[in-house]
């Protein structure tokens, strides 16, 4: 058997090209099959509340003086929301706390076969309104701040639109699509001509995370399929570096099922007849009109972004009633806005300035 003793002094004859190279692909597969995974959402914080699967976080304070107006942060139904709270010195959810906010965060848990069943009528009224009750009481505070991130402020929008008398000071939209007429490849892979949308929902119940990560990662396949490989490849001696992937690695890769009926619903009644700012979406019988939303609103967009253009974001600030609205373009992607450089240069200060001047 050729041992990997001999392999290694079989390389010292190699030129030394061609010996670095070797070097690197073994240190690339070590990190693939002997690192472990990465700690992540490591914030001090506690359950408030539960519902099924979800569970209300609320982050232990880190400073004594604490703003007045709380901070519900409110992420997607696809993968986990601790992309928030990644690692110590690149969290959103740290930066928040330090910088004196009283920061919440709704989580959905893993959905599993059973709530293949529940819809968007669910998630705005039995979740997202209760927990905006459960943030108020344990607060003790009159109005918060709402946060929501990709889908969740997809969802956030329509719980504002619903509750037009909940007391919301500030909104805040980062990388969340609400036009759907120009969805980019989006509305080639989904167009109802060809994606066999209720077979896939009758056959699956919930629709896989695995399948979820493929179709994200077919609007640019190279990139994302091998890119993430050679770029591990090529660095593969920088520390930083390789704990960055690793940690983006876990969050790609840890995705949750979609419940077959909001799937059916986000696909068809988004992406498909662009029913939320035509005023068309119907939930629990109620029309949703973000013509109601008055909430100081803060709707930032990614210039890099393949999920949520830039186009389906900006979109709202036409349609709702506030009289303080800003949109704001950050140059990152949808998931870089959050963690890496772009996040920690621009994204934390820009939304910490603008709730410091509104909380």
């Amino acid at each position: 058997m050729f041992s990997s003793q001999r392999l290694e002094a079989t390389t010292e004859s190699f030129p030394q090209g061609l010996k670095e190279s070797y070097k690197r692909l073994k240190r690339t597969a070590d990190i693939l099959t002997k690192d472990g995974d990465p700690l992540v959402g490591q914030s001090p914080k506690e359950v408030i509340w539960t519902k099924n699967k979800s569970k209300l976080y609320h982050y232990i304070p880190t400073t004594k003086k604490v703003k007045k107006t709380p901070i519900l942060l409110v992420y997607a139904l696809i993968n986990k929301p601790y992309i928030l709270d990644l690692t110590k010195g690149n969290s959103f959810v740290e930066y928040l706390v330090n910088e004196g906010f009283d920061v919440y965060l709704l989580d959905w848990g893993t959905f599993a076969h059973e709530d293949r069943h529940l819809k968007f009528d669910d998630i705005v009224y039995d979740y997202i309104a209760k927990a905006v009750k459960r943030v108020l009481r344990f607060s003790g505070a009159s109005e918060l701040s709402i946060l929501g991130y990709c889908m969740g402020g997809t969802l956030t929008s329509i719980y504002a639109a619903l509750h037009e008398d909940a007391p919301i000071k500030n909104l805040i939209f980062l990388t969340s699509p609400f036009d759907f007429s120009e969805t980019g490849l989006y509305g080639s892979f989904l167009n109802e001509k060809y994606f066999a949308l209720d077979k896939a929902i009758n056959t699956l119940g919930n629709i896989p995370p695995e399948m979820i990560d493929f179709g994200n990662k077919m609007l640019k396949p190279i990139t994302n399929f091998v890119g993430p490989y050679v770029t591990l490849l090529d660095r593969s001696d920088n520390t930083a570096f390789i704990k960055s992937w690793q940690l983006m690695q876990k969050w790609v890769t840890d995705g949750i099922p979609f419940p077959g009926e909001a799937y059916r619903q986000w696909i068809r009644d988004f992406y498909q007849q662009n029913k939320l700012l035509k005023g068309e979406l119907e939930i629990r019988g109620k029309r949703v009109d973000v013509s109601k939303i008055k909430a100081n609103v803060l709707n930032i967009s990614a210039t890099k972004d393949h999920i949520a253009m830039p186009c389906q974001v900006e979109a709202l600030n036409e349609h709702i009633s506030s009289e303080d609205k800003q949109y704001v373009s950050i140059p990152s992607g949808h998931v870089s806005i959050m963690f890496g450089p772009a996040s920690l240069k621009t994204t934390y200060p820009t939304i910490g300035k603008w709730l410091k001047e509104r909380s």
